[in-house]
């Protein structure tokens, strides 16, 4: 082991996993591997290595880099929208050291082998954390997921209503049973939309004629009862591939409507393989706030009233809800429709890969939360769920050096200039955060220093394809 490059982290406050204390810690890291090789409170380098040393201030943080398992990076075919270079770079800013990437809004879709070798393509050179990829379910490509599986995306996602792009259509129940069958018995996960047309019969009160400038028009336009009805059906598949014993694991992807948390807290009851995560908007914004035109407040399923906001906040602290993600599908200005401010018209998506810690600990605080738990919902779950738990999500032996390195007490103020996602177009934009992010480190090397202003990220993109 002499002559090797190590990297030794020494931090007064470190956070290893969910059931670590905060405590002093130091962290020896091989370079050439990118793996850790000693955790404890004194570790020991070997003789005649080169060790650089990183000593965290008393007010910075050690945690393990964060999972976004929800993200468009839109490469290619949408690049003016997001791309690989600027989507990460933004992750890399927020202390996310692993992106996931959906499979649809960049042309071609990732729906067949093909089509991923060309997102391969188009990523080559570009990656500032480690990306891994989503497959796409739509009608009719149901014989490609088992390559799609080998090849190594971390499961697939599905739409059970119109996705919004022509070239991602949704799928019907006997679409969906055909790709549950190619994945039975598999560690891989297939992922829901789960919105879905109720047969006209969405319940509530009858629907009003309201301006389209108005956020109430939007909200009226997507109630609840299209995640319910989703839900319940994706709930029952679930439950039958389970009592068959051909278990398929399901995962319903950014849960918006606090009615379905009573449905999912009995799937989970009865230990079926169901996950199920939310949103940093859904747990922030709340729709009695959104005014009128203000349509870069609109996604899909949508931001809703304050009493519902808390219902999340308690299935997330209770366990129903496993973890959390940003959905950062950002789009052109023009595509959100601002001067005129139509919410019919403007495209769905809320941009923000770049803030998830901040806002998650911000609102978060307020309730109690723990920075043991903020480690479970943007660590270790999401790494579990996208099967990279044997790598990612925790500071101990064998796994990446992939770190975020904070300041939870410190606050900052969201500038356009410090947005580093293509278009900068966020609801975000003006608000006040707990929680710096000073260094983002992934397989022990450097990928984001805010301290380095003007070039604060690695001459260099040094993130990987997850494909293994």
């Amino acid at each position: 082991m002499s002559g090797q490059n190590y990297l030794l982290i020494n931090a007064k406050q470190a956070i290893l996993s969910p059931k670590h204390d905060t405590s002093a810690t130091q962290v020896l890291v091989d370079q050439a591997s990118g793996k850790i090789v000693q955790v404890g409170a004194h570790v020991e380098t070997p003789k005649d290595a080169k060790v650089q040393v990183l000593t965290l201030e008393d007010d910075q943080l050690l945690m393990p880099g964060l999972v976004d398992a929800h993200v468009h990076l839109n490469e290619p075919g949408r690049t003016e929208w997001e791309g690989f270079e600027t989507g990460t770079k933004a992750a890399a800013a927020g202390g996310i050291t692993t992106v996931i990437d959906m499979p649809l809004n960049a042309i071609p879709p990732t729906t067949t082998p093909a089509n991923l070798d060309t997102k391969l393509n188009a990523a080559q050179g570009q990656l500032h954390v480690d990306v891994g990829f989503w497959g796409g379910v739509i009608p009719d490509n149901s014989q490609h997921l088992p390559e799609l599986l080998r090849r190594g995306v971390r499961g697939f996602k599905c739409f059970l209503i119109e996705s919004g792009v022509d070239e991602f259509p949704c799928v019907n129940e006997a679409e969906v049973r055909l790709a549950m069958d190619q994945m039975v018995n598999s560690d891989k996960v297939l992922l829901f939309h789960a919105e879905m047309d109720c047969g006209g019969d969405c319940g509530g009160a009858p629907k009003k004629e309201l301006d389209p400038r108005t956020y109430e028009s939007f909200l009226q336009s997507r109630p609840q009862a299209l995640e319910t009805t989703a839900i319940d059906m994706i709930i029952r598949l679930t439950r039958e591939y389970h009592q068959n014993g051909t278990p398929v694991n399901t995962h319903i992807v950014h849960l918006s409507a606090a009615d379905a948390i009573p449905a999912i807290r009995q799937a989970k009851a009865e230990k079926l393989p169901l996950t199920v995560e939310t949103c940093f908007h859904y747990l922030n914004f709340t729709s009695e706030a959104i005014e009128d035109g203000a349509t870069h407040f609109k996604c899909c399923p949508p931001i809703r009233e304050a009493i519902n906001r808390e219902a999340l906040w308690a299935a997330l602290l209770d366990g129903t809800i496993d973890y959390v993600v940003s959905d950062h599908s950002p789009c052109t200005a023009q595509l959100k429709k601002l001067e005129s401010g139509h919410f019919g018209e403007a495209w769905g998506g809320i941009a923000s890969v770049q803030f998830g810690l901040h806002v998650l600990w911000t609102e978060g605080r307020q309730r109690g939360v723990t920075l043991q738990q903020l480690t479970h919902w943007l660590s270790k779950v999401p790494a579990e769920r996208t099967q990279l738990h044997d790598r990612k999500g925790e500071i101990k032996v064998g796994n990446d050096a992939d770190f975020v390195i904070w300041r939870p007490e410190a606050t900052w103020k969201v500038d356009v200039k410090d947005i580093h996602f293509k278009n900068k177009l966020s609801p975000y934009v003006g608000t006040t955060f707990y929680g710096a992010v000073d260094r983002t480190v992934v397989r022990g090397q450097t990928v984001f220093d805010r301290s380095q202003q003007e070039k604060p990220f690695a001459a260099v993109p040094l993130g990987r394809p997850l494909l293994e």
